[in-house]
């Protein structure tokens, strides 16, 4: 039982494991080259549209030597570490295993594996120049909107913030025009950060048009400096 001092013998101590999760993920995946994100449901079968439309923009991704990132596990994320794999390409999972969603898919090729959560959102964050977000659940949303929050406070740079799927994704628009933007509680043009698309070569198109304006990140973004 404790006696409610654990943490001052614990938590010091917890400092270094922390440092170590950094250093070997920040060591790793410093050596991927650009990159874009995925996010998207673990759920997802492989018959459904959205899995499919996930493989597709990895491919494409893949084939204009942009390396994938995806949390490492099923549904969507393994569609897109598939997409990637399949078709050459640098294929990153940053792994969390979690009592009964997530468990490692066999297609990230450049695996990194992770005890804190917020390590391993840091470097979804940290070392790509794109997001796309299929639809997902809970922390498919945690991760839209961290992202979206350090864009918006320039944090870190505008990159592309694509939404796949207008059918699942306007209703989330709409009650953020009608609540969030309409009682000023974000500012106007706050929601353009947001591209919501429906067709796989647009995505590629997007992020690659930003490539080609932008760059690749040259210099570590403010909020991680």
């Amino acid at each position: 039982m404790s006696d409610g001092t654990t943490f001052i013998r614990e938590d010091p101590w917890r400092i270094f494991r922390i440092m170590a999760e950094f250093v070997d993920s920040f060591q790793t995946l410093s050596q991927v080259g650009p990159a874009v994100t995925i996010f998207g449901s673990a759920r997802t079968k492989p018959d459904d549209k959205y899995y499919r439309a996930a493989h597709d923009i990895a491919k494409g991704l893949a084939k204009h030597n942009l390396a994938v990132v995806t949390g490492g596990g099923p549904g969507i994320m393994e569609a897109a570490n598939k997409g990637a794999e399949k078709n050459g390409g640098k294929s990153v999972g940053l792994n969390i295993e979690l009592p009964h969603e997530q468990t490692g898919n066999r297609y990230a090729n450049v695996p990194v594996h992770f005890h804190y959560f917020f390590a391993r959102k840091v470097c979804f964050v940290k070392y790509s120049l794109g997001f796309v977000y299929m639809p997902g659940g809970f922390g498919t949303l945690d991760e839209l909107f961290e992202v979206l929050t350090l864009v918006q406070t320039q944090r870190i740079p505008q990159f592309p913030i694509i939404l796949f799927g207008r059918e699942y994704w306007k209703g989330l628009i709409a009650w953020m025009k009608t609540r969030l933007e309409k009682d000023a509680l974000i500012s106007p043009g706050d929601l353009d950060l947001l591209k919501i698309v429906d067709e796989v070569d647009e995505v590629i198109e997007i992020i690659r048009d930003y490539e080609r304006r932008v760059g690749p990140p040259t210099a570590t973004p403010k909020a991680f400096a």
